[in-house]
């Protein structure tokens, strides 16, 4: 019997996953695998993970739309403080939903994972007044081989939740993340 409940497609994205692992409770807290590679392989979810990674930051806080060029990295996210907002665009050649974005929840307390495959942009906003998020990648990081979209582009149009209190004006994007293309230049880039 899995030790995960796993939900597959999400947003009818095909390889989007939300992982939820089994929490044991009592009077004292409780207790998760947050990784397993046995059980992650018995849902068939097949990941070498290389790196660990993890930030902190406060609310209104946007990071993304991010990906990696030629070094892709499959995603294993979560958040261990707080509550985000997380999102993933697809930017995988020949998909059905290239384009297309799905965004999830994930906080301490309800202990979601998300899994999101290679080739996707990624980037999450702060709903809480902190939050701490943790990230396994299939690959190391490449500092020369980043890309980014803009949080706001139009063509893609993901619809951010924003906190209370926060408004598009305030949120907090770093120096790069305010000059990300945007997805038209995206697609032109790729000669599409």
């Amino acid at each position: 019997m899995s030790k995960l409940t796993v939900t597959r497609n999400c947003g009818g994205i095909e390889g989007l996953t939300i992982v939820e692992p089994k929490v044991f409770g009592d009077n004292r807290g409780y207790f998760m695998e947050t990784y397993n590679k046995n059980d992650f392989e018995e849902e068939g979810l097949h990941y070498d993970f290389v790196q660990d990674n993890q930030s902190a930051s406060k609310k209104g806080v946007l990071r993304g739309l991010h990906f990696q060029i030629n070094f892709p990295q499959d995603k294993l996210v979560r958040v261990i403080n707080g509550e985000v907002f997380d999102v993933a665009v697809d930017l995988r050649d020949g998909s059905k939903t290239f384009g297309k974005w799905f965004g999830v929840k994930l906080s301490a307390e309800n202990k979601k994972q998300f899994l999101i495959p290679k080739n996707f942009a990624h980037g999450f906003l702060v709903l809480s007044d902190y939050a701490e998020f943790c990230y396994k990648v299939t690959d190391f990081y490449h500092p020369n081989d980043e890309g980014g979209l803009m949080w706001n582009d139009p063509d893609i149009g993901v619809e951010w939740p924003f906190p209370e209190g926060v408004t598009a004006n305030d949120l907090i994007l770093s120096e790069k993340d305010k000059v990300n293309s945007s997805y038209k230049e995206f697609l032109k880039s790729k000669g599409m």
